[in-house]
């Protein structure tokens, strides 16, 4: 994916939460969800991440210095110099980014990153055609209706599109728009999750 077709930092951040609320709301199971957003990864830092449970990922921190994207294709993973050209290129200023043991570094099809103050993303230099991202970011870049086509065919369940529209808007969460998406999901779990995200709730 080109670096010009991400969003802005806090346009990432706000669509990274919704797919996460989202998942929180359509799959009460957390090991089974693809996207997760913690708001409190760190101090100051925030980290949101995708799993789809077949060895891809991709993880997304927050911070400071602005945000970075590393994500693993992992039929694709043939470029075994990208690992280093991430360490070499990726500004010292994301040194958590860097050298955070849970994003597994030295596994990457692809990273990204952007300042607080540049005017669009940067992408580390890879030998790859074909490095997964066009995929693997898809329902970043993507419309609700993109996530809604997504989540009926994962989850196997008919999902509201008005409710996905909703969260993608970052309307606050009330007990009506969760049921709209999962009429027997545990309200209390719901509200706990969006908390952790920071997905905004409707103040009763």
């Amino acid at each position: 994916m080109s670096p010009d077709l991400l969003p802005s930092i806090p346009e990432i951040r706000r669509v990274a939460q919704s797919l996460a609320m989202l998942d929180a709301i359509l799959c009460p199971e957390w090991e089974y969800r693809y996207y997760s957003f913690d708001r409190h990864w760190g101090q100051g830092e925030e980290m949101a991440s995708m799993r789809n449970g077949c060895g891809d990922d991709w993880f997304l921190l927050l911070d400071a210095a602005g945000a970075a994207l590393k994500g693993y294709a992992h039929e694709l993973a043939d470029d075994a110099g990208l690992p280093h050209n991430i360490q070499a290129q990726v500004p010292a200023d994301f040194a958590s980014f860097l050298l955070e043991p849970a994003f597994s570094m030295e596994r990457a099809t692809f990273c990204y990153w952007r300042q607080t103050a540049d005017v669009g993303w940067s992408k580390v230099s890879s030998s790859l055609s074909d490095d997964g991202s066009d995929d693997m970011l898809a329902l970043i870049v993507s419309s609700p209706a993109a996530y809604q086509a997504w989540a009926e065919e994962y989850y196997e369940v008919a999902v509201s599109l008005a409710a996905v529209e909703a969260l993608f808007s970052h309307q606050p969460l009330d007990d009506a728009l969760i049921l709209a998406l999962n009429s027997d999901v545990d309200l209390s779990a719901v509200y706990a999750d969006a908390d952790d995200i920071g997905y905004p709730k409707s103040v009763v």
